[in-house]
């Protein structure tokens, strides 16, 4: 039984990376933060690294975006128009008005970063379910909440984050938001992401 399932493991992790690898996938949560928290270097820095990420992982041809908003550009206004799938080709949602619906089909099992793997959520240790957005539920700019425009890592800046996996302390909608569930608390630097249950992660999406 044991020998049958690990097989059963194997193939489906090969095709998943064949699947990433044929460059299919146009979603993704990031597996790693380069290190800096809120400050990406700016917003081409945060696109730059989901560039990175998904040509580490085999997927080519596509212009990536990081999904956060800025004082200057909505979130929402930066991502293309959709379809979007991820590793594993499930659709995440087929348009920028339904990925801001409850349509949406973005959980915990469906957010997987550009590798395939499933990340860290509520109950996992460590939990890394707070995803940097510096946006509100619409996917407008949530002011003040950008970690300076994503240069700062500062004590005194912010950034908005959401739950990938649709959880949190109660069962609110802030709580269940993937993009707006409440800002980082004492900084935008990586400790301090940590410290509420984050990991300075994002999500990124390919706009072609």
């Amino acid at each position: 039984m044991f020998l049958k399932t690990a097989g059963a493991i194997a193939i489906t992790l090969a095709a998943t990376a064949a699947f990433a690898q044929d460059g299919t996938m146009s979603f993704f949560v990031t597996s790693q933060n380069p290190g800096t928290g809120g400050n990406f270097g700016g917003i081409e820095g945060a696109d730059a690294h989901c560039a990175a990420l998904a040509e580490a992982a085999g997927v080519t041809g596509k212009t990536w975006h990081a999904y956060l908003s800025t004082s200057a550009e909505n979130a929402r206004d930066r991502i293309g128009a959709g379809p979007w799938v991820n590793a594993a080709g499930v659709t995440i949602a087929a348009s920028v008005d339904e990925l801001h619906s409850a349509a949406n089909n973005l959980t915990k099992e469906t957010g997987l970063d550009e590798t395939g793997a499933v990340v860290n959520g509520r109950g996992d240790e460590p939990n890394r379910h707070d995803i940097l957005t510096g946006s509100m539920p619409d996917g407008t700019v949530a002011e003040g909440m950008t970690c300076a425009d994503w240069t700062s890592d500062a004590e005194d800046a912010a950034g908005m984050v959401g739950h990938h996996d649709r959880m949190g302390l109660d069962d609110s909608d802030a709580a269940k938001s993937w993009n707006s569930s409440h800002s980082s608390r004492g900084g935008c630097g990586l400790d301090a992401l940590r410290g509420t249950g984050g990991d300075g992660l994002l999500y990124c999406f390919a706009v072609n």
